[in-house]
């Protein structure tokens, strides 16, 4: 929290800071009216004191606020909001909204201590689950180690593929014995420096040794986190001599997983303040909302305001959602309302309101509107546009689409590397898909049709076609690669083996 408001404090600064110049004539236009105020309060002059004394109201108004010092305080937080005040950017919504979290996973022998029940792996396995469901559309990457390490799952925004092969990682399933988290940290760095949003390596560790110590002192401006995955008290080897390092130990609730959240969180606002690329977010509005109250004072001639005045305030505070629905509409646009639900993760909502099909788009993309999103993207002529339609066909296992989407975003602007990273996840997935279910002899033999597009590669090698749920028959098969992975699960250690093996065979090459 702290660390966030120091962030905010030191980019803080006025995107129109001429408008402060308005506040000096103001400035002399108040001290004058004050002045003329001021004069009212003088003996008057052809009767007595005492019966003058009597017939003044208000005496010693001069030493009390007016009503020309409400009119101040408003104008100043007017001018104030017109100066533009800012201290973030504007995030770009064709990029990950949060900052992306490389998980390294020991899984040696030590770490199956049953001190923590079940025993540590599985207490470090749950914290993973649960930390992953918490960053809900964020990207996380598992890398497994022990004597080598093993990228288990690249960046991913989708739980079930950790799930599915975080439950098998076991010491048996590692080529060899050991805790070479050095290993890991180097597999970490070259996963994250696949993305564009600079982000966070988390160590999920029982101790570290004192020959990685090296490793970990220069690491730049990546911030690194240790969870410690085991009793309170425990020896936490050479963590201790890691200069700054954030060790965070793990807790029977979720403090731990809101320590490790808000230290990702702070990489994603580091990364958004030095991108000269975005533009940076007018909070003026917020400077209005407080002077909104100053000018409600206007209901009454003078300075007193009538208690209907804050009943008023109060009836429109407790009115009903529709009723303030259309109050929202006088101060706020309908982008400004979007933005407004997109930053709460009310996708659904946020996408009702948003006018800018960019936007808009995003968020039917969020809230899982596939098809929508596709339209929408499909009917404006931008890389960005392009972009969006190849990621939206892409969760909507349109992928022969999607790679004709990536290829047009490049078209028009070849030099955009999300484009092409993107374009060839998307050739991997296809060649992957169609390779399985050409070894299914046809994917509509095997009842692969619930993807809604599959492949008749009798005919012709990745022609696609529609295929119904009801025309698959019970029993039939596997019908998704996700179906096919939870089908698997009791398999997926043997799988994890394998691969491990041949990873370590070749020298640590997939």
């Amino acid at each position: 929290m702290m660390g966030g408001f120091l962030d905010a404090l030191g980019a803080f600064h006025l995107l129109r800071p001429w408008a402060l110049l308005a506040l000096l004539p103001l400035a002399l236009l108040w001290w004058r009216i004050r002045a003329l105020r001021g004069d009212y309060g003088k003996p008057a002059t052809g009767i007595a004191p005492h019966l003058a004394e009597a017939l003044t109201v208000g005496q010693g108004g001069e030493r009390r606020l007016q009503p020309i010092d409400l009119v101040m305080a408003t104008v100043i937080l007017l001018v104030l909001a017109a100066s533009g005040p800012t201290w973030s950017r504007v995030p770009n919504p064709l990029l990950a909204q949060s900052a992306p979290l490389v998980v390294a996973l020991e899984v040696s022998e030590s770490i199956e201590a049953p001190d923590l029940p079940p025993n540590r792996l599985d207490r470090a396995k749950f914290k993973i689950l649960d930390l992953v469901e918490d960053r809900a559309g964020a990207r996380t990457a598992l890398i497994a180690y022990a004597g080598t390490a093993h990228r288990v799952a690249p960046l991913t925004e989708d739980p079930n593929i950790l799930r599915s092969m975080l439950e098998a990682l076991t010491p048996a399933v590692m080529p060899q014995t050991g805790d070479n988290a050095t290993a890991a940290l180097e597999l970490a760095k070259e996963e994250l420096a696949k993305s564009e949003t600079p982000g966070a390596i988390l160590f999920v560790l029982d101790a570290l040794n004192q020959s990685d110590v090296a490793a970990f002192a220069d690491l730049g401006e990546i911030p690194m986190i240790f969870l410690l995955a085991a009793p309170e008290g425990s020896p936490r080897g050479a963590l201790d001599a890691l200069p700054g390092a954030q060790v965070i130990q793990l807790t029977a609730d979720d403090t731990d997983i809101r320590a490790i959240d808000r230290a990702a969180a702070s990489a994603y606002r580091a990364a958004l303040l030095g991108d000269e690329r975005l533009d940076w977010d007018d909070r003026g509005w917020l400077l209005g909302w407080l002077a909104l109250p100053l000018l409600l004072m206007w209901f009454r001639r003078g300075w007193t305001m009538r208690w209907a005045v804050l009943l008023t305030l109060g009836l429109g505070v407790s009115a009903p959602g529709t009723a303030r629905a259309d109050v929202v509409d006088w101060f706020f646009t309908p982008d400004q309302q979007g933005m407004r639900a997109y930053r709460q993760k009310d996708f659904a909502r946020a996408a009702e309101h948003f006018q800018d099909p960019m936007w808009r788009g995003l968020a039917l993309f969020r809230s899982g509107q596939y098809p929508d999103a596709v339209d929408l993207y499909s009917r404006l002529d931008t890389p960005e546009a392009a972009f969006g339609e190849g990621m939206a066909r892409t969760r909507n296992r349109e992928y022969r689409p999607a790679i004709a989407a990536y290829e047009k975003a490049l078209e028009l602007q070849p030099d955009f590397p999300e484009a092409e990273w993107n374009l060839e996840v998307t050739k991997a997935i296809l060649t992957y898909v169609e390779d399985a279910r050409e070894a299914g002899d046809t994917g509509e033999e095997q009842g692969i049709g619930a993807d809604d597009v599959v492949f008749d590669n009798e005919a012709e090698r990745g022609a696609e076609t529609q295929k119904d749920y009801s025309e698959q028959e019970e029993g039939q098969g596997f019908q998704t690669a996700e179906q096919w992975m939870r089908s698997v699960d009791t398999d997926m250690g043997d799988f994890l083996r394998t691969r491990f093996l041949q990873e370590n065979a070749n020298g640590g090459q997939p």
